[in-house]
């Protein structure tokens, strides 16, 4: 019988997380996107600073968008059997509420913020 009660509360959007950090960096750059722009076309703007193209750009969006959720289904899919139990090992966190997040850091990570465990990418 698992130490774990195999409920959990898990609040996690990698993906609007990691829009956020872009629209960030664009008004730190003193150039902020219009706040009308949708997801896609903020990840399209964010893509076009360094494609060759528009159209590698929206290639690129689309495989960030993909990424990020796949890795959000991931996360959601081993919770139980390696996530938590992982994070109870590393940081001894034993409650069932869980907030993930896209966070740029000397690279990217998933941190889950009430136990501080970082998973670089």
């Amino acid at each position: 019988m698992s130490e774990y009660p195999h409920v959990y509360d898990v609040k996690m959007d990698l993906y609007q997380d990691w829009l956020n950090t872009v629209q960030e960096v664009f008004r730190g750059s003193g150039s902020p996107l219009p706040e009308d722009l949708t997801d896609e076309e903020v990840s399209i703007a964010y893509f076009l600073q360094t494609a060759p193209s528009e159209e590698a750009a929206e290639q690129l969006a689309a495989s960030n968008e993909k990424r990020l959720r796949t890795i959000q289904q991931t996360i959601l899919d081993r919770i139980d059997d390696v996530i938590a139990p992982d994070i109870h090992k590393r940081t001894g966190y034993e409650g069932t509420q869980y907030h993930f997040q896209w966070v740029y850091q000397q690279g990217e990570h998933i941190v889950e913020n009430h136990s501080q465990y970082r998973i670089p990418l």
